[in-house]
């Protein structure tokens, strides 16, 4: 996998960090110290009584970002970063915090000293550039890294686990034996004096949720069930058959054809498609107006990036994957097929799905296509979009996807991006006999079905239209 692959892999990690972080939120209940039963006074960003305007880096200082937090066991002096009091990119000059941080650290190199990195809170709004984190580590030389004896990550996430694949070749093996995860604040205790640390209350009330979460507490899940019965008008977390019975047999499922539409007519030209997020209590909204069977108009919310979440928060809500659990096992195989048999290799999977899943990802493909071809505006050919819909068309039954399967996955999408019109065309296109018994959709182009085409296909490289109904949401 490429670097660029990586990059645009931890965005998407970050994306989902964000959704997941949002869905456990719940109403908030006082903090309260495990061991002493009293509150936890911490102080907010802004709020440290001992900083003067008069610090030389007071305009970063004043965030609360690093805390000088007491000694862990071996009496080592402690140093916080906490990544929730970090604000919006736009409001904090990163190379200022860089100079603000070896100002910090450069009081306490000289022994030994102790890292606490809270990675709760960081999000695609304030997290720096990965350029920036990268000249960051190579500005830290000999003498900083050197009596830095143990590097604490809270709260790691699959974001955390992208980056150290990213910046792997540039980590020696002495330094990467100093990075230790804790995926609780229980487990950090053990190593340090843990009332001297001074904790920001967001993180405690992450810890507190996860501890709940865990101990079979109601908390909500990262992905929020339909109601069961689901609603007549359902149409995130339910079957495609589920849509198809209450949309007349329509099989590219209203959701799906609406955002589709939007982003054809308005968004082909709009720069990191599919690859920026949106406010999560929006993309909450519209998936509640979409639920109970009430207009969207995309047009209020001034984003052209929400419909392509919507779109995209729609296939990772299945109940099953679009490219189903059964093919998971053959799309990982992908790679050990020779190159020039691939396509013929993807053709032949797909003729194992049903023919529901087939013309909805036939749909969705031509779309993605058609996006590809407009690379030069949106900055997304096959391997941008590959990146980012890989995860949302095929996951594994059980657990989450591994860190190395995701080339194979990333590499089955593009294919089927990229060659299209190759995949996804008639068999007498290619010189081959028909093979379609009476009844059977075909596998050529299932689209003409869910449309109503029973003409002569269009040219293999053009991606099909999308149903155009009365009453079209926008």
């Amino acid at each position: 996998m490429s670097r660029l692959d990586l990059e645009q892999l931890a965005e998407i990690e970050l994306q989902r960090d964000e959704e997941e972080a949002a869905a456990l939120s719940m109403a908030g209940r006082p903090l309260v110290m495990p061991t002493t039963g009293r509150p936890l006074v911490v102080p907010t960003a802004g709020q440290d009584p001992a900083l003067s305007m008069d610090h030389p880096f007071y305009d970063v200082a004043r965030h609360g970002i690093l805390q000088v937090a007491g000694e862990d066991r071996f009496g080592r002096r402690v140093i916080t970063f906490s990544c929730c009091r970090m604000p919006p990119s736009h409001e904090l000059n990163h190379r200022r915090l860089l100079q603000y941080l070896k100002h910090t650290l450069d009081q306490y190199v000289e022994s030994d000293y102790t890292i606490v990195y809270f990675h709760y809170g960081l999000n695609s709004q304030n997290k720096p550039s990965l350029s920036w984190l990268q000249s960051t580590y190579k500005e830290f030389d000999r003498r900083y890294k050197k009596n830095l004896k143990a590097l604490y990550i809270v709260h790691p996430t699959n974001f955390i686990k992208v980056l150290w694949t990213i910046f792997k070749p540039l980590i020696s093996h002495k330094f990467g034996k100093k990075v230790i995860y804790f995926n609780s604040l229980s487990e950090l205790r053990e190593h340090l004096k843990y009332d001297q640390l001074i904790v920001p209350p967001e993180v405690l009330r992450y810890d507190e949720k996860l501890r709940s979460l865990h101990k079979g507490r109601s908390s909500p899940p990262a992905k929020t069930p339909p109601p069961r019965p689901p609603l007549p008008t359902q149409q995130f977390g339910v079957s495609l058959q589920y849509l198809k019975d209450k949309n007349q047999g329509e099989l590219i499922p209203p959701v799906l054809r609406f955002t589709v539409t939007y982003l054809r007519e308005k968004g082909l030209h709009a720069e990191g498609l599919f690859r920026r997020s949106a406010s999560v209590h929006t993309i909450r909204e519209i998936q509640r107006l979409y639920n109970q069977g009430k207009p969207v108009n995309f047009d209020d919310y001034g984003d052209i990036h929400l419909p392509a979440v919507i779109l995209k928060t729609f296939l990772r809500e299945l109940p099953q994957p679009l490219l189903t659990f059964k093919a998971y096992e053959q799309i990982l195989e992908i790679t050990s097929v020779e190159s020039s048999l691939r396509v013929t290799r993807c053709r032949q999977i797909l003729q194992s799905l049903p023919e529901h899943n087939y013309a909805v990802l036939s749909y969705l493909m031509g779309f993605l296509h058609e996006v590809s071809r407009e690379s030069i505006f949106n900055k997304m050919n096959s391997s941008n979009l590959a990146c980012v819909f890989g995860l949302n068309l095929i996951w594994p039954s059980q657990g989450a996807s591994s860190l190395s399967a995701l080339v194979p996955l990333n590499l089955f999408t593009e294919l089927l991006i990229e060659y299209y019109g190759k995949v996804f065309s008639a068999p007498e296109d290619r010189g081959e006999p028909r093979a379609d018994t009476p009844g059977q959709v075909s596998r050529a182009a299932p689209w003409r079905e869910a449309t109503g085409e029973t003409d002569t296909p269009r040219a293999p490289s053009r991606p099909p239209r999308p149903l155009m109904a009365a009453g079209t949401l926008r």
